[in-house]
């Protein structure tokens, strides 16, 4: 990978791990981030535009939101041809949205990251897709990376990480609202056993359990939930999540009854 110049947009938490440890791995970085100066062996650009200088391959890391700013920003500095890597947590659509951007100058790759970035820094595990996704992981690959690749267009990876994000950030909304209204209740460290003892028991037959027994017992299961949703507004926990659950098994409920 001589001659390999890769910038890094945003070198926050995951950016700046990702920068360093590409630098470690040998590869000439360049990053530009307002308010955060580079990790060491990262030349500092005073731009998007001027980092994206010279690059082959770009990671913007900085927010969905600054995305397409950034990518419009840099587009008269990019070489044709080069790879915009969106690492970005977004919506398919907008990842669509920097493929139109790019046009016929870069080509866009969208990257999901798909486990938090401290601890792993570049080896984070990554999902690309679009059509350059293969040549962004056989050049990311060659620092080290480990970058599955989608078959499928720009979007089918952010597709792919917002479904797991549903998953495990609503599992981390549920645990942190049960928390809340124990703690409110006096139960906080009973509970955080429960929730531990409930987390090492589980295994490959989980998720049909959950799955199953919520479609099953989906009537009950919404009066208990209604229940615990009184509980949470009587100990004065705003409810979030149980009511949301409470509404989930309605549905599954009204669909098992006879039309």
């Amino acid at each position: 990978m001589t001659g390999t110049v890769i910038a890094v947009l945003g070198l926050g938490e995951a950016g700046g791990l990702i920068a360093a440890g590409l630098v470690a791995a040998g590869a000439t970085v360049q990053g530009h981030d307002p308010k955060v100066p580079p990790p060491a062996g990262v030349r500092a650009a005073g731009s998007d535009a001027e980092a994206c200088a010279g690059a082959s391959i770009v990671l913007s890391v900085n927010s969905a939101a600054d995305a397409a700013g950034a990518l419009r920003d840099s587009l008269p500095s990019l070489a044709p041809g080069a790879i915009w890597a969106d690492l970005n947590t977004a919506t398919p659509g907008l990842k669509e949205t920097l493929a139109a951007l790019g046009g016929q100058t870069v080509r866009v790759v969208d990257v999901a990251l798909m486990s938090p970035v401290p601890g792993r820094g570049l080896h984070t595990p990554m999902t690309a897709s679009g059509p350059a996704a293969a040549e962004f992981a056989t050049v990311l690959g060659g620092y080290g990376a480990t970058v599955t690749v989608l078959d499928g267009p720009v979007g089918a990876a952010a597709t792919r990480k917002l479904l797991r994000s549903v998953f495990y950030k609503g599992m981390a909304a549920a645990v942190t609202e049960a928390l809340t209204a124990a703690r409110a209740a006096g139960l906080e460290e009973w509970l955080r056993g429960n929730i531990r003892d409930e987390l090492i028991r589980s295994n490959a037959d989980t998720l049909d359990r959950l799955v199953d027994g919520s479609v099953k017992h989906a009537v009950r299961r919404r009066e208990e939930m209604a229940a615990a949703t009184e509980l949470l507004e009587d100990l004065g926990v705003p409810p979030r999540i149980a009511p949301a659950a409470r509404d989930i098994l309605a549905d599954l409920a009204e669909h098992q009854q006879p039309t």
